[in-house]
């Protein structure tokens, strides 16, 4: 039997784990050096990443909470639409500048670029605390908004450069599961901030603003010192270890040095469906829960609880999408599968929606939004290793993260302006608006496993060239 007949006979799974066995360099190196090595890395990396975009998630979203503590009455946030226009524009320029935001990464280098990101949008809710009309929190939003917009992609750009493609995943899950006990625990210390009301003559949501922007700009601090560079520049790691990486990140995917980011690879990647594919299911991910950080507070509020209860009511769901993201994670890199846990995610989730909209107990209702938080919370990290596991190229996977997160605003614009104050306290349209992205990103992951299903089966079968320019490369499904 001829060479090409018996690999024409293999199945993806089969080449893919021929693959991770026979080409990785591991065996070349100590198996305990390459363990050690990892684990000081993770160490390194994700504690701080995750630190950090906890507070950003917290610093974008805690206007729900400064809401329910004397905002809206003091700015008039009641006024038609103005709660929601001022969640909303927040991610005009978040989406806008993505892309250009990971461009300028590279020629700034991690560290300096995470610092001024960091100070900046601290800056920006520091001064949140000190605004006296609805027209400069909207400012100030802006503000937050354009330095936010470099943060989270150049966060998952850097962590895809140092780690194999079925190591991803549950790496992004740490360091999200991080935010998501931070961000749990948010209410409860927003709650205790606002036990300051009437100190030197400012109201408990200013306090909240002001005490967490004080807060970020100090982590600013942090980033420059402990954020981790990329691969070939970071001075934490030895020359061994650099070396060891690197061969690592080759024979998984053959982008270990980085190309040049140029305008026609730009245009070509903007121009891909799959890379639009990953941002509307990105952005069906982050609605429900940005969702949920928008007006767990309020919907908590309806159902009779005080505004002290429904703050330490809103962190208990966050333990359970710890618990649930982490599970999916570890699940989608020991299967080296992402499609199908993705889309168990996503009836979780609508599950959670139904729950929460149609049932009259508190209790059910309460239950609906903890399924809501863990199918929203695991799918973000999913479809981020999702798309960084399908992608080469350091110059591709620069643009497509950052078209996948820019969407992931979009998703934000589209849960502030359904989640309307017109429809409190059920917010009926909301969770139906909710569901069906839930549903557009089912049948995109059913389109796209057929895409890659057959495309892999091609190359197998001789009858097109390397998958993403790149001998040995599979799409993993």
């Amino acid at each position: 039997m001829s060479d090409s007949k018996r690999s024409s006979d293999l199945r993806v799974d089969d080449i893919e784990k021929h693959e991770d066995t026979t080409v990785a360099p591991d065996a070349h190196y100590d198996p305990k050096f390459v363990k050690k090595t990892l684990l000081m890395l993770d160490l390194r990396m994700l504690p701080i990443m995750g630190l950090l975009y906890a507070v950003a998630l917290i610093d974008r979203t805690n206007l729900g909470i400064a809401r329910t503590a004397g905002m809206e009455q003091d700015l008039k946030l009641y006024i038609g639409e103005r709660y929601s226009i001022a969640s909303m524009i927040y991610f005009v320029p978040y989406i806008l500048l993505q892309i250009p935001g990971n461009i300028v990464l590279r020629y700034l280098g991690a560290r300096l670029h995470l610092t001024i990101c960091v100070v900046g949008w601290g800056a920006a809710q520091l001064g949140m605390g000190f605004v006296r009309t609805w027209g400069e929190l909207c400012v100030c939003r802006v503000i937050l908004g354009v330095f936010e917009a470099g943060f989270f992609p150049a966060l998952v750009y850097i962590i895809t450069t140092w780690y194999k493609r079925h190591e991803v995943q549950k790496r992004l899950a740490v360091f999200y599961i991080v935010s998501i006990v931070t961000g749990g625990f948010s209410p409860i210390l927003a709650y205790a901030m606002t036990l300051l009301k009437g100190t030197h003559g400012y109201n408990g949501w200013q306090w909240i603003f002001i005490i967490e922007g004080a807060a970020t700009i100090g982590l600013g601090v942090l980033a420059w010192l402990f954020a981790a560079d990329f691969p070939e520049t970071s001075k934490f790691v030895t020359e061994e270890q650099r070396k060891m990486i690197l061969d690592r990140v080759e024979a998984d995917r053959k982008d270990s040095v980085p190309d040049e980011v140029t305008l026609k690879k730009v245009v070509a990647v903007l121009l891909d469906p799959i890379s639009w594919s990953f941002g509307l299911m990105f952005m069906a991910s982050t609605m429900p829960a940005y969702a949920v950080g928008f007006f767990i507070t309020p919907i908590l509020l309806s159902m009779g609880y005080t505004v002290s209860e429904s703050l330490l009511l809103s962190a208990p769901p966050a333990g359970a999408a710890m618990i649930s993201t982490f599970t999916f994670a570890w699940l989608a890199d020991k299967t080296k599968k992402r499609a199908v846990w993705l889309a168990a995610q996503n009836f979780i989730c609508i599950t959670g929606l139904m729950v929460t909209g149609y049932t009259n107990s508190n209790a059910t209702r309460y239950f609906g939004l903890f399924l809501v938080n863990m199918g929203a919370s695991g799918c973000v990290p999913g479809v981020l290793a999702y798309q960084a596991n399908n992608v080469t190229s350091h110059s591709k996977r620069a643009v497509t993260t950052a078209i996948t997160i820019a969407m992931g605003g979009v998703g934000g614009i589209f849960a502030t302006t359904v989640w309307r104050q017109k429809d409190f306290p059920r917010y009926i349209p909301g969770i139906w608006a909710t569901m069906a992205c839930q549903l557009m990103m089912l049948l995109l992951l059913c389109v796209n496993s057929f895409v890659f299903a057959r495309r892999n089966k091609l190359r197998r079968e001789g009858k097109c060239g390397p998958l993403e320019n790149t001998e040995g490369f599979y799409y993993t499904l």
